[in-house]
């Protein structure tokens, strides 16, 4: 799903990072690596479980990931040394990173965490996860962090990055056709008609893991930006209301796209986020795909196209809307550590940490006092969050997971369930979560 395209990614890059440090440090004297071993040894330690492993003191700059240096500001503040405990699927096996997260969390094996939101909210309803609004430094936080990382009242998780999903689109195929970049779901059946006609045998290349954007986006517009998000949200919580309502409208476009052959549910369910879509969108063979906002500054996914791109929000009844999902750092209730993990979390999502990140891995940041440039493709996605206009993918203040289980049952419909029976299993999913 969605967390393992994300810790594959992270693996990846952190495999390059060990071959850049082995080879900038095989000049080293033993003697060296002793004393570091001996310094980090008199240090307090923090232990943090997490995907990715820390690159070495004395690798090149530039191959240092942006939490490594934001890590560092706080162990050289604290006196602190923080150690990185790593999850490899080679290592576990059988176990996703979310089922080995959850049973360190409640056995307190640790003291930071890198969660991601099915397991926030999990941790967060059994109170394993301590309240972050004791961080001096929450203060800054975006209301749509806050929002995404509540669960029972309290903030249980922080990110160094709000992600911001989004269609990418071809913009000079637009402007040959004389189309309009789509604003409501009639616009872009429109532009994918057009599309079709012209010799476009798939408008819309979609990958099995991210078309639930598509219904996050029509099912919580109003919602999110209608001014009762609370009462509403609450109503669902209490069963009130019911999720199918809600996801019923985005359940029934989808199924209208893959019926128009807009997009090919088929082959869309044997895709990989990227790798699958991604060669027919370069092309220019594909006119529009769906991905995050890293991935139109990544050189490696969309970051350096043939063609003018454009990132917009998903079409909604209240025009594009960008659909937001994060992972957090979370820090167990029971942490060994706790005082001193408060204080390396405290640096981490410090204004000064969040830009320094920021500025390295061109993202939006969680903070409110914290804004970047960001390449022209992306301002339409970017002014839309700074309005403030936008749906979560991710809620940890809403009993019924959001982002797997929509990811999973808009996979059930790309392989032919009809639109009622996917309705019935979010019926069945709130029933299990009034009960529990």
């Amino acid at each position: 799903m969605y967390k393992n395209r994300k810790f594959n990614l992270i693996l990846a890059v952190c495999f390059l990072i060990a071959v850049v440090s082995v080879t900038s440090s095989c000049g080293n004297k033993k003697t060296s690596k002793n004393l570091i071993t001996s310094e980090k040894a008199s240090k307090k330690p923090v232990n943090l479980f997490g995907p990715m492993e820390k690159s070495k003191p004395d690798a090149v700059n530039k191959a240092r990931s942006a939490f490594d240096i934001t890590v560092g500001m706080a162990e050289e503040k604290l006196g602190i040394n923080v150690e990185y405990r790593t999850y490899t699927a080679e290592n576990y096996k059988e176990k996703t990173y979310d089922d080995v997260t959850l049973d360190r969390v409640r056995n307190n094996m640790d003291d930071l965490y890198l969660l991601n939101p099915d397991t926030i909210q999990i941790l967060g309803e059994e109170g394993e996860l301590l309240d972050l609004s004791v961080l001096e430094n929450s203060n800054n936080l975006r209301e749509v962090v806050k929002i995404a990382n509540t669960v029972d009242g309290k903030l249980v998780a922080i990110p160094q990055e709000v992600v911001v999903n989004g269609l990418f689109v071809n913009k000079d195929l637009f402007d040959k056709y004389n189309l309009e970049l789509p604003e409501t779901p009639e616009d872009l059946l429109e532009c994918c008609q057009v599309f079709k006609e012209n010799g476009y045998e798939t408008p819309i290349g979609a990958n099995r893991w991210w078309l639930e954007n598509f219904v996050f986006a029509q099912a919580y517009a109003d919602l999110y930006n209608g001014g009762n998000t609370e009462a509403e949200i609450e109503a669902l919580n209490s069963g009130k209301s019911k999720y199918s309502d809600y996801m019923r409208q985005g359940f029934e476009y989808l199924k209208k796209l893959s019926d128009l052959g807009y997009i090919d549910a088929e082959t869309a369910y044997t895709y990989e986020a990227i790798e699958g879509e991604g060669p027919g969108f370069l092309a220019q063979k594909t006119p529009i795909v769906m991905a995050y906002w890293g991935a139109a500054n990544s050189e490696t996914a969309y970051g350096k196209p043939d063609f003018e791109l454009q990132v917009i929000g998903f079409p909604s009844k209240l025009g594009q809307m960008p659909v937001v999902s994060m992972t957090g750092y979370g820090i167990s209730a029971e942490a060994e550590h706790l005082e001193d993990a408060i204080d390396v979390l405290d640096i981490i999502i410090s204004d000064k940490a969040l830009t320094d990140y920021a500025k390295t891995n061109k993202v939006i940041s969680p903070s409110k006092n914290v804004e970047i440039e960001c390449i022209p493709a992306l301002k339409p996605l970017n002014d839309k969050i700074k309005e403030n206009v936008y749906v979560l993918g991710s809620n940890a203040g809403m009993k019924v997971e959001q982002w797997g289980n929509t990811c999973l049952i808009v996979r059930d419909l790309l392989k032919g369930a009809t639109v009622d029976e996917c309705m019935a299993k979010f019926d069945k999913l709130q029933e299990k979560s009034l009960n529990r």
